[in-house]
Formats: C-alpha cells, sequence, structure tokens
C-alpha cells in the first residue's frame, strides 16, 4: 500500500425509554435504548465516521440524512455496508478499527465478540477490529446513565 489515511468518528446518543439498545449489531438487554432517527447504534456510527473522515467524504449526516424518510429506523449494519461499498471495496484496505463504547451501563464485554463478528461480516477486507468499553465512573451525563459515546479511529 502506497498511501495511508486516518480517520476519526465521535457519536453520542441520549438514552431514552422505549427503545431497543443496540451496539455493533447486537441487541443488548437493558430497559433504555439510543435515541436515533436510525437503530441508533452509536458504535456503527463512529466507526462510519472514522472510515469517510479518512476518506474525506463527510460524515454519516451527508450520506444519510435525518431529514430523509428512508433512513428512519434503519439498521447501520446495513449503511456501513452501504459505505464499504461505495468507498472502499474498490480502492482501499481497512487496516485497523479502534473503537472505545463510553458509557456507565450495561456491561457490554460479553458482547464485544458478536459486536466484532457483525462488523467483521461487512468489512471483508479483514481488518483488525478493535472495540474496548469504559465508563466515567459516575461522572456527566453518561455517568449518570442519559447518554452513550463512542470514539472510534480507523486506518486506511
Amino acid at each position: 500500500m502506497d498511501k495511508l489515511r486516518i480517520g476519526n468518528g465521535v457519536d453520542v446518543h441520549p438514552l431514552v425509554k422505549g427503545r431497543k439498545l443496540i451496539l455493533g449489531g447486537v441487541c443488548i438487554p437493558y430497559d433504555f435504548g439510543c435515541d436515533g432517527h436510525s437503530d441508533g447504534d452509536v458504535l456503527v456510527h463512529s466507526i462510519m465516521d472514522a472510515i469517510l473522515g479518512a476518506l474525506n467524504k463527510g460524515d454519516i449526516g451527508d450520506h444519510f440524512p435525518s431529514s430523509d424518510n428512508q433512513y428512519k429506523d434503519a439498521d447501520s449494519i446495513k449503511l456501513l455496508s452501504d459505505i464499504f461499498y461505495k468507498y472502499i471495496d474498490s480502492e482501499w484496505d481497512i487496516a485497523n478499527i479502534d473503537s472505545t463504547i463510553i458509557l456507565q451501563e450495561p456491561t457490554i464485554k460479553p458482547h464485544i465478540k458478536k459486536m466484532k463478528e457483525n462488523i467483521l461480516n461487512v468489512l471483508e477486507c479483514d481488518p483488525i477490529v478493535s472495540i474496548k468499553a469504559t465508563t466515567t465512573d459516575h461522572l456527566g451525563f453518561i455517568g449518570e446513565k442519559k447518554g452513550i459515546a463512542v470514539i472510534s479511529t480507523c486506518l486506511l
């Protein structure tokens, strides 16, 4: 590979009652889920923004605007697939994705393997995908269990 690019993605969603908590395409048992126009998968949204940032192709709002009803409750794994086939498949290889999920609860460690599998099923170029989680030790809106944030980095 004669060229390298790096991109960062950050996504934050409030937690609300009555929504499923979906992270990395995995429905995690919890009383609250991420509010959002699509399925609210903050992990996948952050990864998409990191990929798009590395490619200098804007952000997910440019590609899947919340003003467009065709993306209402959309499966974010499918949206990631759309980005992959539009931009990555023919010209680039993803070498590495590193994501940190910031949430107070629930514990997601038992679900990380399945999250990685779901993401790797889309990214056919065999990248390294790292998913970690941390809390804010009860500080701020995340510590008060009012939201979730994810920070991702992608190396092409």
